[in-house]
């Protein structure tokens, strides 16, 4: 072979190295028992704390939304450069630690093999599973980010304030439609939040000290009356879907019809006559939410991966490699 037929097929070689696909059992090979470890903490672990499985599912979704989902998001800010965990949409996230005990455990059996973000990724499925919710499919081969900034995930995560037209282009933005939109939002069956994130539509709607008339009036009444009593609470739990908040099903849609949902981009889904068929066709159990929630996670879990010789596998989550 010349030396530039040569340097071609060498070319081309490099290149589908760092292009490549992920793959259903990544692992079989290189860690055949990475899968099994990750699934078995979720399993020894979450029964115990059933809302923690809220708290690993949105860790991967701000995760992927920020540079795609590399585990940028569990990099530490450092002395030049404040890190996406800091930002402000994301300084309520938990279940950190919990990814870093899972890492430690995969580490012991196979060094610098299996990269955090298909660690995120397998434990957010896995602990969905758990309580009771869809299980989709995890291809893996996600390789680790390098570059973590605050400035990219105020950029990138939508917000709760976000009205339809917002939140259909922030999605868009990451190739998921309005489907995925509907269906993904119905993660909030799970899990909690704070009154800061919803005393604005309570008490100050417009700067008027008025009230969000898209929410129903009498459970706002009630949320005043008896959880957000003043408009600097910032600290009383609220259920993202009360009474319902420990099991994974249709109920969040259910308030959000009623116009209990907590956030602007909960009621916002009603505003669009497509995003409000899919809610109606959950409802109705004409469109099945555990089938379409497991395909939506599939295709958010693939946006933007780092494969191939892109990015490193992190020996620690919380720090680039040295």
């Amino acid at each position: 072979m010349g030396s530039l037929a040569f340097f071609a097929f060498a070319l081309l070689g490099l290149l589908g190295a760092s292009h490549a696909e992920l793959q259903l059992g990544f692992y079989d090979h290189v860690c055949p028992q990475a899968e099994s470890i990750i699934q078995g903490f979720v399993k020894e672990h979450i029964p115990n704390a059933p809302p923690l499985a809220a708290a690993l599912l949105r860790l991967h979704f701000h995760d992927c939304f920020v540079r795609g989902c590399d585990a940028s998001l569990l990099l530490n800010s450092t002395k030049n450069s404040t890190a996406e965990k800091n930002a402000a949409p994301n300084m309520s996230l938990r279940g950190f630690s919990f990814i870093d005990a899972i890492k430690s455990k995969v580490e012991e059996a196979c060094p610098g093999v299996v990269s955090c973000a298909d660690i995120v990724a397998l434990v957010a499925r896995d602990a969905v599973a758990v309580i009771g919710g869809p299980y989709w499919k995890v291809p893996t081969g996600r390789r680790d980010g390098t570059v973590s900034l605050a400035s990219e995930a105020l950029a990138n995560i939508p917000a709760p304030t976000l009205n339809f037209t917002g939140l259909k282009a922030n999605f868009a933005n990451k190739s998921l439609n309005v489907k995925d939109l509907v269906v993904l939002s119905g993660a909030h069956t799970i899990g909690i939040t704070h009154c800061n994130f919803v005393s604005n539509r309570l008490y100050n709607f417009t700067g008027k000290r008025d009230q969000d008339p898209a929410l129903d009036k009498f459970y706002a009444a009630n949320l005043k009356a008896y959880k957000c009593k003043t408009p600097a609470d910032n600290s009383t739990i609220l259920e993202m879907d009360p009474g319902s908040f420990r099991t994974f099903d249709t109920h969040y849609y259910t308030n959000v019809v009623k116009r209990r949902g907590l956030f602007t981009s909960d009621s916002s889904l009603l505003t669009d006559s497509t995003s409000k068929s899919y809610i109606d066709g959950i409802l109705s159990g004409s469109i099945d939410f555990f089938k379409e929630f497991a395909l939506s996670m599939e295709k958010m879990g693939q946006i933007e991966v780092k494969t191939g010789t892109e990015g490193e596998i992190r020996k620690v989550c919380s720090l680039v490699n040295y």
